[in-house]
């Protein structure tokens, strides 16, 4: 499976990052033959409560993403390929105890869905396993090179010297944690495992942002340092003991951090030397069992690559006739690919300055927030704040992403958007983008998901891509069915973010099924969709190193709509779209297969 640390964004953090746990003891029930249902229910929410907290004591990171600040606080925790493995083999025995401990006729409703749920989780898990060393360890969208001062920056937070400290600590074990990554490179690179040349330019960009100034404030800022210094200039403590914490901070920096960064940097450039130009993972022995056991992961289904690529031609022919009727509302004289290029290039489609796109997307904030209670019975209880993606890793970071709240409340949900480029992020796109990453989508369904107190911890925080990123893609249908999308040309936008995913299942098997090059599936997005060269560049570049994750989007959403439709059908004017919402939120993310088997159990009752 790949090494992905996933600092950056909740979502990510998919059915694959479930951690495993200790061997889990007073798993077994009290009595000898069957036991009864509240017997064996309440022995079976212990036995999650104790998976919970053995999974936990082995992720300092999943800490500090829940908001627990203990002991653990000033470490990275293993995240090594034997960390990995261990985890793995501690998921897989926690399962097989499960199993052999309950029965799911013994057990609640909820229950015996969390029983099914882990129990997928696991062989999903176990299907990937075999392939962990097919990952990257660095890439441009996850590599531990800005992964880890994202980390730094955006979860570690500072109330107390104590915690300050605990900042220190971790810092002071970048090095060693970046040097175990490289070695881990380096081993798989002697492997043939290695991602396309291109790769590396990122990488290593990112790598020398983080050494180009030793400064703790200034123009070329250390963004860890500064960080640091800014948190501990909010506490209200001594000058002399701020002046020892940035002393402490900095002597961590040079005497760990800073010399693992420059071996590393040394190491990719070995590796940008050596490494070939091929893309799709069918290159590696076993590739093309790897990438149908990623498919079947990200998209809870049986599709193979063909049939997934065959449903992004049918979807991408069906988005493009809908485009054409936008074009002849807005009375533009040629034909799509013109008005393609028109969109593109034309400057009033583009904002000047970070500031004006920013102050949009609040705007579309507050709107959105004050229509939800029309379409949504459980509203987000979380604040929803908007950032820029910080200046360290924007070159390298993708469009725009989502980083999921704290469960104790101590960090809000954060909408990140890359403001690189500005030629990248169209106007016409910036409503589909904040539905999708905020409100109603990501923010929504997690902030909802996080606040599921009664459901056990994996299921709280724990992840099923198709579910996840199908909801965001839905999110953005659903603003027109709210009122939104005002502005023809937004509405096209709106468009062009569904064709952008239709064309990912094209691309995305091109890539690692149909063995297309790089510059061939750019190509297909630049003949096929309305999106800046740049944009569609790095969508390629993040297929490559993301196998079949893409896939999931449109999967998905297709699948929630279907279910939809069916409900208002059978329903008719009894359908209540706000409890249909609440069916597909309220269990938490699951498999598709299961989420349809939820909705027609709502459609069962209702009709009864």
């Amino acid at each position: 499976m790949t090494k992905r640390i996933m600092l950056t964004t909740g979502v990510a953090l998919a059915a694959l990052t479930l951690g495993g746990c200790a061997t889990i003891e007073d798993a077994k029930p009290t009595t000898a033959a069957e036991p009864t249902q509240q017997v064996a229910g309440a022995q079976f929410d212990a036995f999650f409560d104790k998976y919970d907290a053995a999974q936990l004591s082995l992720s300092p990171l999943g800490k500090a993403y829940r908001g627990i600040r203990d002991e653990d606080y000033g470490r990275w925790g293993d995240l090594s390929d034997a960390g990995d493995a261990a985890e793995q083999q501690l998921l897989q025995a926690s399962a097989d105890a499960m199993r052999m401990a309950y029965d799911p006729a013994n057990l609640t409703s909820q229950q015996a869905l969390s029983y099914r749920l882990f129990d997928r989780v696991a062989k999903r898990s176990a299907s990937l396993f075999p392939y962990q060393k097919y990952g990257y360890i660095f890439d441009q969208m996850n590599g531990a090179q800005s992964d880890l001062p994202a980390f730094l920056i955006n979860i570690h937070s500072i109330a107390d010297v104590g915690q300050a400290d605990a900042y220190v600590s971790r810092i002071a074990g970048l090095g060693a944690v970046l040097d175990t990554l490289r070695d881990e490179s380096a081993d798989r690179a002697k492997a043939g495992v290695m991602p396309p040349k291109w790769v590396y330019a990122y990488v290593i960009d990112d790598i020398e942002n983080m050494l180009k100034s030793d400064a703790a404030s200034g123009a070329n800022a250390n963004p860890v340092l500064e960080d640091f210094a800014g948190k501990v200039a909010k506490l209200d403590i001594a000058d002399a003991e701020k002046q020892r914490l940035a002393v402490a901070a900095k002597s961590a920096w040079v005497g760990s951090a800073q010399p693992a960064y420059r071996r590393l940097l040394a190491e990719m450039k070995r590796q940008q030397g050596i490494a070939g130009t091929d893309d799709g993972v069918w290159r590696f022995p076993g590739g093309e069992a790897y990438y149908n056991a990623l498919l079947a992961n990200y998209t809870t289904t049986n599709l193979t690559a063909d049939q997934i690529h065959n449903i992004g031609l049918r979807e991408v022919d069906r988005i493009h006739n809908e485009m054409r009727t936008i074009m002849k509302k807005v009375g533009f004289k040629g034909d799509l690919q013109a008005f393609f290029a028109y969109t593109r290039t034309d400057p009033k489609f583009y904002y000047t300055t970070r500031e004006a796109y920013l102050a949009d997307v609040q705007t579309k904030n507050t709107a959105m927030a004050a229509a939800l209670p029309r379409f949504f019975l459980t509203l987000p209880k979380d604040p929803l704040v908007v950032k820029p993606v910080e200046a360290f890793r924007e070159k390298s970071a993708g469009k725009a992403f989502y980083s999921r709240p704290a469960p104790d409340g101590s960090r809000p949900g954060t909408y990140y958007v890359n403001l690189y480029n500005l030629k990248d992020m169209s106007k016409n796109e910036l409503e589909a983008l904040f539905y999708h990453e905020g409100l109603p989508g990501h923010h929504l369904q997690l902030s909802i998901q996080t606040g599921l107190g009664d459901l056990p911890a994996f299921r709280r925080f724990g992840g099923v891509t198709a579910y996840s990123e199908g909801w965001g893609l839905y999110a953005e249908a659903l603003g027109k069915d709210m009122g939104f999308y005002q502005d023809p040309y937004s509405d096209f936008g709106r468009l062009g973010m569904e064709l952008w995913r239709a064309g990912r299942l094209v691309v995305d098997t091109g890539i690692h099924s149909k063995r297309w090059s790089r510059q061939q599936a750019i190509d297909w997005l630049k003949t096929n969709t309305p999106n800046p060269d740049g944009d569609i560049e790095k969508a390629i570049e993040r297929y490559i190193v993301y196998p079949g994750q893409a896939t999931a989007y449109m999967i998905g959403k297709l699948k929630i709509m279907e279910l939809r439709d069916r409900a208002q059908a059978a329903l008719g004017d009894r359908f209540d779209i706000r409890a249909f919402h609440d069916v597909v939120l309220k269990s938490g993310p699951v498999p598709l297969d299961i989420l349809e088997e939820n909705v027609d159990a709502w459609i069962a009752a209702q009709k009864g």
